[in-house]
């Protein structure tokens, strides 16, 4: 999941929320969509892989 920051940046965060603080992992931080796009993409293939 993709977020926009107030920064202008996007950031990743986990699709399940963390157990034991209750909100989502952050998982990256970019300056572009396209790089955070990327990168998501990477992380579902080793999640898969």
């Amino acid at each position: 999941m993709i977020r926009k920051l107030k920064s202008g940046e996007f950031r990743i965060y986990s699709r399940k929320l963390d157990e034991k603080t209750g909100k989502r992992r952050n998982l990256g931080t970019f300056s572009t969509r396209e790089a955070a796009e990327k990168h998501e993409r990477a992380i579902q293939y080793f999640k898969h892989g």
